[in-house]
């Protein structure tokens, strides 16, 4: 089985890995009810701190399923897998009738699923370990317990790339899984943290600078760390010293300096998707739009690319959005100040939305379709 990047399976984003996860899922409990057999367990690859283990939960809360965690790295003996032996006597007048069983570790569920036995960091697992996994991969089971019905088994795995401590998994283990990667994508990642209540400054940030995301100590669970420990400082400016500190605190120095050069001479540029849709006039627009596009080295795209995928993500929510934002959007996407190809990216955007069944549907719908909006495009079709 080839890797990639000490990685196995097509790369995806977390939403694309959300759903997946979910169909597979679901598919797997028809397939099992039908057939009596047991599906094949997923792995999901990917390096540290994108949120695996926290996607995989999440399908389970979502649908309501039972959820069973293991750290298999944490495992010191088999004992810890199989569970520990028991000699019992059923008739201690009858000499040769005693035998040895074993008891189930606390982690292994004794209730029917829907479930999921999510073992995490599988690969971190000590070699003897790692092998004493493979006949619960392959059967569900142990030589001492068996999962119930209706639970399956999502696994969690870093890149056997030689930049982690990890156990290599040979062919015989890999071939009992489906694999997948988990990839980084700011635009995913800033639609799951609006709806997780992230501080909107740290959203604009990653969207701002998403190249500063997947490093040594700055991943999207220490971003996370960070933007909380920010959310109730009103002015960061005023705070400098105490958010420098925890900027360098939770994320590599470089992050750190971008977050709060960023902080100094950007963020007050962007204005909220909010307020921007919220916007009575046209030129009201083309001045925001002018404004967070000058600078002395020429237009700057990246912080109109931040404004756009901001609206983008809250149109795909249940924000109720004016009537007269419409034609606002389509003075956006003829602004010639915005280059062609942005402007066109987020004209698919808005198509995508669209499909979503939102409440700015049907305003959406007007836009994607305005004749001097759509005539720009032709060439690139």
């Amino acid at each position: 089985m080839s890797s990639e990047n000490g990685c196995y399976g097509s790369r995806i984003n977390g939403k694309e890995l959300l759903d997946l996860l979910g169909k597979v899922l679901e598919a797997n409990l028809t397939f099992e009810e039908e057939t009596g057999r047991r599906p094949t367990p997923i792995c999901i690859w990917g390096t540290h701190g994108l949120g695996k283990t926290e996607i995989a939960m999440e399908v389970a809360r979502s649908r309501h399923w039972k959820l069973a965690y293991c750290a298999p790295a944490q495992f010191e003996e088999m004992g810890d897998l199989h569970g520990l032996p028991m000699k019992i006597d059923p008739d201690p007048t009858v000499y040769g009738d005693e035998r040895t069983v074993y008891l189930p570790p606390e982690w292994v569920p004794t209730d029917e699923g829907p479930g999921i036995l999510l073992l995490d960091d599988i690969n971190r697992a000590d070699d003897r370990i790692l092998r004493g996994t493979m006949q619960l991969l392959q059967n569900f089971e142990m030589f001492s317990w068996s999962l119930p019905s209706k639970w399956q088994i999502v696994v969690t795995a870093n890149p056997d790339s030689g930049d982690y401590s990890v156990t290599p998994m040979d062919e015989a283990m890999l071939t009992r899984m489906i694999h997948v990667t988990l990839d980084f994508d700011a635009k995913a990642w800033a639609a799951w943290a609006l709806k997780a209540g992230i501080d909107p400054r740290g959203i604009n940030f990653v969207l701002t600078y998403p190249e500063m995301v997947t490093m040594k100590r700055t991943t999207p669970r220490t971003l996370v760390q960070f933007f909380s420990q920010i959310k109730n400082i009103p002015d960061l400016m005023q705070e400098r010293q105490l958010v420098e500190l925890l900027a360098k605190g939770c994320l590599d120095g470089e992050t750190a300096d971008s977050f709060m050069n960023f902080v100094e001479l950007i963020l007050h540029q962007i204005p909220s998707p909010e307020a921007f849709l919220a916007l009575e006039k046209t030129q009201e627009a083309t001045e925001v739009i002018e404004r967070i596009t000058t600078s002395e080295k020429g237009i700057r795209l990246d912080l109109i690319n931040t404004l756009l995928s901001r609206v983008v993500i809250l149109l795909s929510s249940d924000y109720t959005v004016a009537e007269s934002s419409g034609e606002l959007l389509i003075h956006v996407l003829k602004a010639a100040r915005i280059p062609v190809d942005l402007r066109y990216a987020f004209h698919k955007d808005l198509m995508k939305v669209r499909m979503l069944r939102t409440p700015a549907m049907e305003m959406l719908g007007k836009v994607i379709t305005d004749r001097e909006v759509l005539s720009q495009f032709v060439q690139m079709q």
